[in-house]
């Protein structure tokens, strides 16, 4: 057994535990493997083990990664971090979802160069209000959604954030409720929330899609392969 597959079933007990404990089905909880700087053969290994959805925080790499493993069919590709109007044409080209929504000129630019099925969004809320994150704060995002109606190419379906940095999980529950009050009342089922370190939290409080990079495929390079 591969070090990969051996975190993979760690991981998924992992999933699985906390679910039950959530008295939720496993199957409401996507697990989104972020690949970001890992290399392509990192993603076929994973690929060949079952996994299909891969987040990618970087358009250019997201673009280069979707050449390279074309051919793998059924592999949906998320977009996970946030991007600049100039690079949305990467994003609108090789993602099925986009989880990091800032503004309604990305949202624009995604529409007018997205081709075939909608493009499935998630508008990201700052909800700690950190200066160094990405994200919208919360009275802003009910504004950016109302504007999203008139575009045919994107769909908005739920909300996303990135709670801070912490040691002890439990820090972020309230973080994660009030997303899902937020998600609640806009009428959206998606919430993109958790990531390694705060993952099994961020599912009793609703994730329906998780982050997880470095408990599946290890320490994350320092730079692109």
């Amino acid at each position: 057994m591969s070090a990969l597959s051996q975190r993979l079933e760690q991981l998924q007990a992992r999933l699985a535990t906390a679910c039950a404990r959530a008295s939720r089905p496993r199957d409401q909880v996507k697990l989104v493997a972020v690949s970001k700087l890992h290399p392509a053969s990192a993603i076929e290994e994973a690929y060949a083990l079952g996994l299909r959805d891969f987040g990618e925080n970087y358009a250019q790499e997201l673009r280069d990664k979707a050449k390279q493993l074309a051919a793998l069919a059924g592999l949906r590709w998320h977009a996970i971090g946030p991007v600049q109007p100039k690079n949305a044409k990467y994003v609108a080209a090789a993602a099925a979802v986009f989880h990091a929504l800032e503004s309604l000129d990305v949202a624009t630019e995604l529409n007018r160069r997205r081709t075939g099925p909608p493009l499935e969004v998630l508008i990201e809320v700052n909800l700690a209000g950190e200066a160094s994150k990405a994200g919208l704060a919360p009275e802003a995002v009910k504004p950016l959604a109302d504007q999203l109606g008139g575009l045919k190419n994107v769909k908005l379906v739920g909300l996303t954030s990135m709670p801070p940095l912490v040691d002890n999980a439990e820090l972020n529950r309230p973080h994660f409720r009030a997303l899902k009050k937020l998600a609640g009342e806009m009428g959206l089922l998606e919430l993109s929330m958790g990531t390694t370190a705060d993952f099994e939290v961020a599912i009793e409080e609703g994730a329906t899609l998780v982050r997880v990079g470095t408990a599946l495929f290890g320490e994350r390079p320092t730079s692109a392969p």
